[in-house]
């Protein structure tokens, strides 16, 4: 439910996974108020999402949210941002497919002249206002996941973006090393504060079960169980997500909702309840206000005179649907559940 809203000129949606970047005053030394975002902000927020973005895994059920609060600038605070927020996302759980390092390359020229150039890597603040060039560059170690490049000069050659992609090469790769001597793999479970979520798919036509009139039945779900429960329509499946910070409140609202979206198979077992007891076999209950019968021949494999003679009202008992009509009438079984006896073996005389 904390997806990110967008409505744009050209896109209107949602993502699940975005990245904040704050570059207050005080992190260059200056006093002056915060007056909004400013597109330093954003263009250097956009560069450093569109870095870890592709590394979600896609069965992330979470909305993620990285947060990076710049306290110092003398560098490139976007790569830093890159790199922490790597750290960040393994150290709470998020499973990367990679984990993702990022540099600024800086260019000197002398007088303008292509063929007499320095690239430097990891430039300064100075660096990079005095240079002809800021490239900054973030990836794992198979490739590159997004770039930046501001320029001073009128255009760069093919030797220098070749040295300079293969000097952010490096310099990424050592930044990665040091960034692995700290943590080199997800955590394998959530911080203890992270919310738990379960993920339940059911069919289309239970979804306004599940919601119930003017959402009564979700909304008192969710307030006995203390749980969060969202519903979504994707391919005439309907998604359930079952937030919470309690297992069992969350284990609670899954055993409410199979039973509100409980549906028989043919050929599975279920336990059952002896709910009725007839001359001719018992009925039998799977599941919510769902009943089948268990006839007398199929109880056991041998021929019984009653069904009391080996079931009671109250009793639970594992059976099988083997059939199921148009009008819902279940046909189940429990001697198939049960090793066949063998055949009497024929005497010779016979």
């Amino acid at each position: 439910m904390d997806e990110n809203r967008i409505d744009g000129v050209t896109f209107a949606g949602s993502e699940r996974f975005y990245l904040h970047y704050n570059f207050p005053p005080f992190s260059t030394g200056e006093a002056r108020p915060i007056r909004g975002t400013s597109r330093r902000e954003i263009g250097h927020g956009n560069l450093a999402q569109r870095a870890l973005k592709m590394m979600i895994p896609d069965e992330n059920p979470y909305v993620t949210r990285v947060v990076s609060d710049i306290l110092e600038s003398n560098g490139s605070s976007s790569m830093a941002t890159v790199c922490a927020g790597t750290l960040a996302l393994m150290d709470a759980g998020i499973k990367l497919k990679k984990p993702v390092s990022g540099i600024a390359m800086g260019l000197i020229t002398e007088g303008g002249d292509s063929n007499k150039f320095a690239v430097l890597s990891d430039i300064l603040g100075d660096e990079d206002h005095l240079g002809d060039m800021d490239f900054k560059v973030t990836g794992t170690k198979d490739g590159i996941t997004a770039c930046q490049m501001d320029i001073k000069v009128n255009g760069l050659s093919y030797e220098i973006l070749e040295q300079a992609l293969l000097q952010a090469k490096a310099g990424r790769e050592h930044i990665m090393n040091v960034m692995m001597e700290t943590m080199d793999a997800p955590r394998t479970q959530l911080k203890p504060n992270a919310p738990k979520i379960e993920i339940v798919e059911v069919g289309k036509e239970f979804i306004g079960g599940i919601i119930g009139p003017g959402g009564s039945i979700i909304q008192k779900m969710q307030a006995e169980t203390g749980t969060t429960i969202t519903i979504e329509e994707v391919d005439e499946i309907g998604i359930v997500e079952i937030l919470g910070h309690d297992y069992d409140g969350i284990e609670e609202a899954k055993r409410r909702i199979a039973q509100l979206t409980f549906k028989p198979v043919v050929g599975e077992e279920y336990e059952g309840k002896v709910v009725t007891i007839q001359p001719y076999g018992a009925f039998i209950e799977i599941g919510p206000k769902t009943q089948g019968l268990l006839h007398i021949s199929e109880i056991e494999w041998r021929r019984l005179d009653k069904v009391e003679e080996v079931l009671e009202e109250g009793q639970t008992i594992r059976v099988k649907l083997l059939d199921m009509d148009r009008q819902g009438k279940m046909k189940l079984s429990r001697k198939v559940l049960l090793p066949r006896p063998p055949r009497p073996e024929k005497n010779d005389e016979e």
